[in-house]
């Protein structure tokens, strides 16, 4: 038996492994109801600093991601990044298009030049294609990731390819 402090905790365990926040005892502190941080229980959660605020749903929500800024155990440090969403198929990262221009000095002009950039994103962040992301750059997280989602501009409109009459 596992002791949970939640109702909806057992929606957050769909991995093998048992999810749970570093530093937070699950099942252990007091029993009545208390204003505590997390909608039903206790919390972890920081402030990556920055000028970044933490998102509402950081603090109150009840998922578990280690690699999270806010909930998790990676540190913001480096470069600030801003860029497209390109794709959001992987679980948890996205695909985001940096486009930059490249001077030639031959020509003394410049010419348009993009890169693929992957980056973890965390579920407090509802994000979709077309959308513009703030990344900031953390420790490796995987083989090709090496940056965080901190801030979601929404784009307003429609994502994706669309036929123009």
């Amino acid at each position: 038996h596992v002791p949970t402090n939640s109702g909806n905790m057992a929606a957050e365990q769909n991995e093998k492994a048992y999810q749970k926040q570093l530093g937070v005892n699950v099942g252990f502190g007091p029993k009545g109801k208390k204003a505590r941080p997390g909608k039903n229980g206790t919390r972890y959660y920081k402030n990556v600093g920055l000028g970044f605020k933490t998102p509402r749903e950081a603090i109150e929500g009840t998922y578990i991601d280690k690699k999270c800024p806010f909930t998790g155990n990676v540190s913001i440090r480096g470069r600030i990044l801003t860029g497209l969403v390109k794709t959001h198929k992987m679980n948890r990262t996205l695909i985001m298009r940096m486009d930059y221009l490249h001077y030639i000095k031959k020509y003394q002009r410049y010419e348009k030049r993009h890169t693929n950039l992957p980056a973890h994103v965390s579920p407090c962040f509802r994000v979709r294609e077309g959308d513009t992301v703030v990344v900031g750059q953390c420790r490796p997280l995987s083989k090709t990731v090496r940056f965080n989602v901190l801030k979601v501009i929404p784009s307003g409109s429609k994502s994706g390819k669309s036929f123009a009459a």
